[in-house]
């Protein structure tokens, strides 16, 4: 089928010129001279008018057609008199290439979100949802032309893995064992060698350990990709099933990494400015009010760095009641995340050295032997949206990290291997895509910057 992409033709069409355009109906007003049908196929937010006059030979049949029809409409451009819109479509044929049932259940408009996760099948022809995957495509593209354009390695790392890389056991098993009449051992454990793999494996909850194998011989490298986490949390910012963009340099330090990370940062939103203006305009309006400036002021800011500690003082001298203690030692909340980069620093904040305690076995010791060299970058509205750190590179002090976590030395053999051969200092972080995507869209629910998302109790489509 040939035919002509709305975007090209509301961006480059002049009036005279002939087009053929197919899309799915966004509205269709009748009166009794003339129809007025909006067309749009995705490509981009706008949507084409097409003039419906009763000198169209099936005209009868095409103005009874509904919201969500497909068409295929040939016509002549012209200029139109009508408000926000440069041209307009005079058909000279319209087929009607998919009827809609009327009880299509994206008919209606302000249908609200948690509605529209029971249809995801259907949400993407909505307004909001067709501009949140515009959006997502052209960030992963963004994602990639900033590494690439400074020289990093993309890696594909395992999504099966035998590797627990947070320690926190909330991983997703994978077996082909019959888990009705599983192989027993004598001590009546499963037997995880009769396994497929011959030992217990699980999907990953992320690809920094086997990110840091290959930056020990490339430098600089990044992978992205999905991630599993088996936690059941009900919450708007938890999945099960997400993307991660996980950089490792070698020969670096914290102080390189958080560089790395904010450059990364306003790279992303600077280039989202650019490329997706008329997407993000709607979610300014309809979405998040102020989105837009405050997306700005992020590329206008130098981000701050405040010690963890500082972080827990200020805090408590702020005289706010929190729901979570903010006492030494504790991991900061949501609550606490926002409240410092909005009420203390009052822009994006990088938290710096967090006690060693509540932090995996990977992160370098300082010296206090307290804190690990780490950071959590903290923006508006959000939290935390990056995590980092220097990786612990000395050997010694590496392998009494994991024994305190009660961690298999020979299970990760290869891993304190990278430390016996040629180790060098290194930093990383990981950003959670779909977190990202809620930050810049204004998008509140973790579940719709997802197509199909994965969360506790639910697995559909």
């Amino acid at each position: 089928m040939v035919r002509d992409e709305i975007r090209t033709v509301l961006s480059s069409g002049t009036p005279g010129e002939t087009v053929t355009v197919a899309g799915w109906i966004k509205s269709l007003r009748r009166s009794k001279t003339v129809g007025f049908m909006h067309l749009n196929d995705g490509s981009c937010f706008d949507s084409i008018q097409v003039l419906i006059e009763p000198t169209l030979e099936n005209g009868d049949e095409v103005s009874a057609q509904i919201t969500g029809a497909s068409m295929l409409v040939t016509g002549v451009l012209r200029e139109s008199p009508a408000k926000g819109q440069a041209i307009e479509i005079v058909p000279t044929q319209v087929d009607v290439i998919g009827t809609c049932d009327s009880s299509s259940p994206v008919q209606k408009a302000g249908t609200s979100f948690e509605f529209l996760r029971e249809v995801a099948h259907m949400r993407p022809r909505t307004n909001s949802l067709g501009a949140l995957f515009r959006v997502r495509s052209k960030l992963s593209f963004i994602v990639h032309s900033f590494f690439n354009e400074r020289g990093f390695v993309h890696a594909h790392t395992p999504i099966l893995t035998t590797s627990d890389c947070e320690g926190a056991g909330e991983m997703f098993q994978v077996t082909t064992l019959d888990m009705d009449a599983p192989p027993r051992r004598e001590d009546n454990a499963i037997d995880y060698q009769k396994d497929f793999f011959g030992e217990k494996c699980s999907l990953t909850v992320s690809g920094q350990l086997e990110g840091e194998l290959l930056a020990s011989s490339l430098a600089k490298v990044y992978t992205f990709g999905p991630t599993f986490r088996a936690e059941n949390s009900n919450t708007a910012r938890h999945a099960s099933e997400f993307w991660m963009i996980e950089p490792e340099i070698a020969f670096a330090d914290l102080q390189d990494d958080i560089a790395l990370a904010e450059e990364f940062t306003k790279y992303m939103i600077e280039n989202l400015l650019t490329r997706c203006e008329r997407d993000l305009q709607f979610f300014d309006q309809r979405i998040e009010k102020g989105l837009l400036d405050k997306l700005r002021a992020v590329l206008e800011s130098d981000f701050a760095v405040m010690e963890y500690t500082d972080a827990v003082d200020a805090l408590r001298k702020s005289g706010r009641d929190f729901e979570f203690p903010t006492d030494w030692g504790r991991s900061l909340q949501t609550e606490h995340e926002r409240f410092i980069c909005e009420n203390i620093t009052k822009r994006p904040t990088f938290v710096v050295n967090y006690p060693k305690r509540i932090k995996p076995f990977y992160m370098y010791c300082n010296d206090d032997d307290r804190t690990v060299a780490c950071f959590d970058m903290l923006v508006p509205r959000v939290g935390e949206l990056i995590g980092g750190s220097q990786r612990e590179h000395r050997l010694d002090i590496l392998q009494a990290r994991m024994l305190e976590h009660q961690m298999d030395l020979e299970s990760y053999k290869w891993y304190l291997d990278l430390r016996r051969f040629g180790s060098v200092p290194h930093a990383g972080f990981g950003l959670g895509f779909e977190r990202t995507l809620m930050y810049v869209t204004g998008m509140e629910n973790i579940r719709d910057v997802v197509l199909c998302p994965r969360v506790p109790g639910n697995a559909k489509f």
